[in-house]
């Protein structure tokens, strides 16, 4: 028994030390630094694996890494979705074994090419954690959630070339570092498992490796000594710290509406351009709650400045004749004008699976009781930008601002400045809002604008466009923050292109997947 378990440990142990090394390198952790080293133990560990047993060595690694970052998942759907524990535990269970499929390919597909090419381990790595980092983005509705490159929110100097090749460039230069640690230890083995095995192939990958570095911090430094160019505009956002079970009670829908009112007019005194409240901050249907949509339109014109609000709204479905047709609900933003006139509504688009929607509700049909507490809710169609006298800009409702090609696509023809609104009220005191917060630094990044962020029970804060955290609240606190923010009208490299580099990256594995099999054809026919 002794034996069995001293060899899986031998096995499979460096798999779990560096998936437990990686969760620590998120918040509310943030020992960023050691995502530089934390993946050396388990690419070393490859070496000696066939693809099978390497795809269980990445899987092991998925479990502690996903877990560690996304337990918060249970909190929000057991304490306040209604789903009992069980199945609360069997969810994000199951939502982590399948992100563990991910490294899994990766081990296989990396010990395979390591075993059959000759190309050091610090070009094989990143290229394919960034091909299976960017799939996991956009397969099966996309879960981009707890991506490398989002543990280096604090390291100023080396994010800044997101601008260029979005997250995943960052994603990728960790991973070559680990590659390059990896190369280190096993070039000896390598040697003699490949007698012909070029050394200057590694040598040439290091120096490569050397230069790439010091262009990444060369750029990051001059890009964080160039101050943006535009508008001071004064922002306010009102956090108004309302607990998750009264915002839809009706017994308390005038204290919550009052509780909004009252911070926002002792923001006012300060005169901003714009007051911003969370997602759903409205505690009623805009526009069909007649009453409290005019108190509320009555209320901003004494203000005498641009409100954007979240509510939800009550939308007819297509077929509004049909007399099976029921009405729909948006998570929407809604601009006022300083004169009272909605001069946005924009829709939510990327709507949270299983928070706002039960997706393949037909195969996950015994879900619809389980869920009693989660809306289905109708996504958006279109991205819209609100216009104002200081500027354009788009807004991110919760969950989307996890996803950088939805944030770009907003950005590829102009803007000046984001906004994002959420309610993490559902995460508790877990991770999950730091988690939330630092994802809206690289957006701020990749795009080149300043974030304004305005969140239930907090992180608001404010971001600028190069990623430096301008002011922030704490958690779970009644409050109002305002800054004056500068405006950046410059279109990124990223914002205009998208996803160009980890494009590449995909093409390179594909090349690299087609010349190992071609060889290994070969092989077999010569033989």
């Amino acid at each position: 028994m002794r034996t069995f378990i001293a060899k899986k440990l031998h096995t499979y142990g460096p798999s779990m030390l560096s998936g437990t090394l990686l969760l620590f390198c998120f918040p509310t952790f943030d020992f960023f630094f050691l995502a530089w080293i934390a993946l050396t133990p388990f690419l070393i560990s490859l070496m000696d694996k066939k693809p099978s047993e390497a795809f269980r060595a990445g899987f092991y690694l998925g479990i502690p890494y996903f877990f560690g970052t996304l337990y918060w998942i249970y909190h929000s759907i057991n304490h306040y979705g209604g789903v009992p524990i069980i199945p609360s535990l069997a969810l994000v269970f199951l939502l982590c074994l399948y992100l563990s499929l991910y490294t899994g390919v990766f081990a296989a597909l990396f010990a395979w090419k390591i075993a059959t090419t000759r190309l050091p381990a610090l070009f094989i790595a990143p290229v394919l954690w960034v091909t299976l980092e960017f799939l996991r983005s956009y397969a099966l509705t996309g879960f981009p959630w707890s991506s490398l490159g989002y543990s280096q929110y604090l390291f100023l100097p080396v994010i800044q070339f997101a601008d260029v090749t979005g997250i995943y460039g960052v994603s990728f230069l960790i991973v070559a570092v680990n590659g390059a640690i990896a190369d280190f230890f096993i070039i000896k083995k390598r040697l003699r498992s490949m007698p012909l095995f070029p050394l200057s192939h590694t040598v040439i990958g290091f120096s490569l490796l050397f230069v790439f570095i010091a262009a990444v911090f060369f750029y990051g430094f001059r890009r964080l000594d160039e101050a943006p160019v535009g508008k001071t505009v004064r922002v306010s956002v009102i956090q108004g710290n309302i607990e998750q079970d009264r915002k839809w009670d009706l017994a308390y829908q005038r204290e919550v509406f009052n509780t909004y009112k009252d911070i926002t007019q002792a923001a006012a005194v300060l005169s901003p351009a714009l007051i911003v409240w969370p997602e759903t901050a409205a505690p009623f249907y805009f526009n069909s709650d007649r009453a409290f949509t005019q108190e509320l339109i009555s209320f901003q014109q004494t203000l005498n400045t641009y409100l954007l609000f979240g509510s939800v709204l009550v939308r007819e479905s297509a077929d509004g004749d049909s007399a099976d047709s029921k009405n729909l609900l948006t998570n929407s933003a809604i601009l006022l004008a300083p004169d009272g006139k909605p001069s946005l509504i924009y829709d939510k688009i990327h709507l949270v699976p299983f928070g706002e929607y039960v997706p393949f509700r037909k195969v996950l049909f015994f879900l619809d009781k389980l869920v009693s507490g989660i809306g289905d809710y109708a996504p958006g169609e279109h991205q819209l930008r609100g216009e104002t006298p200081y500027g354009s800009f788009g807004v991110f409702i919760c969950y989307e601002v996890v996803f950088p090609g939805l944030v770009r696509k907003t950005y590829s023809h102009g803007g000046d400045f984001m906004v994002t609104i959420t309610n993490d009220a559902w995460f508790g005191t877990t991770s999950g809002p730091y988690q939330h917060f630092s994802v809206a630094v690289f957006r701020a990044v990749e795009n080149r604008k300043p974030v304004i962020r305005a969140a239930n029970t907090g992180i608001s804060g404010f971001i600028d466009s190069r990623g430096k955290i301008l002011g922030k609240t704490s958690l779970f606190q009644r409050t109002s923050m305002t800054m004056d923010i500068v405006t950046d009208a410059r279109r990124s490299f990223y914002s205009r292109y998208g996803d160009l580099f980890s494009y590449l990256c995909i093409v390179i594995t594909v090349l690299l997947l087609i010349n190992v099999s071609r060889r290994q054809y070969g092989s077999a026919v010569r033989t």
